[in-house]
């Protein structure tokens, strides 16, 4: 069995590829905003919002359990409406030697594409893939999406295009 692995899934949703960029990327302090029950919060550490080499800190829930994660912004492609989280400390790394999330907005004729990439290196072979922690991705952005288009209370937090 192979210690290195990778997932992926799309997701499609009706909000732009730069807005679903731009608040994952820029704005993500306020994520918190429109996935309330999957990501408690996020913190800027070091750096700034949205630029490589910033480390975030996240306070989110996966299976059922409150964790955290510290994350560095590995790499930024805005023509690409993509970028790339790496997992430095965290609840994932009591299963993971490494672990990173890129992510890719693509944009389609009526909304977009979200491509999420998940690679690793598990510390054994018992340690499953991590299906779960993609599936909270997919359903993320589903809140992010119901958030971008308007079905919120608080309404958007970004400006329209």
């Amino acid at each position: 069995m192979a210690l290195y692995g990778k997932l992926e899934t799309e997701v499609e949703i009706k909000a732009s590829a730069e807005k679903f960029h731009e608040i994952l990327h820029q704005k993500l302090h306020h994520i918190s905003n429109a996935s309330s029950d999957k990501i408690k919060s996020c913190e800027l550490h070091e750096g700034e919002w949205g630029k490589v080499g910033s480390i975030l800190y996240f306070t989110y829930v996966h299976d059922g359990k409150v964790s955290v994660a510290k994350d560095l912004i590995e790499a930024v492609d805005e023509e690409n409406n993509s970028f790339t989280w790496k997992v430095l400390e965290g609840d994932i790394l009591e299963h993971y030697k490494s672990f990173r999330i890129r992510v890719k907005s693509i944009p389609k004729d009526e909304g977009s594409v979200i491509h999420f990439t998940l690679e690793y290196e598990k510390l054994h072979e018992g340690i499953p893939d991590s299906h779960s922690l993609l599936q909270l991705c997919a359903d993320i952005s589903k809140d992010i999406e119901a958030y971008l288009m308007g079905n919120n209370n608080e309404g958007s937090f970004i400006a329209k295009a």
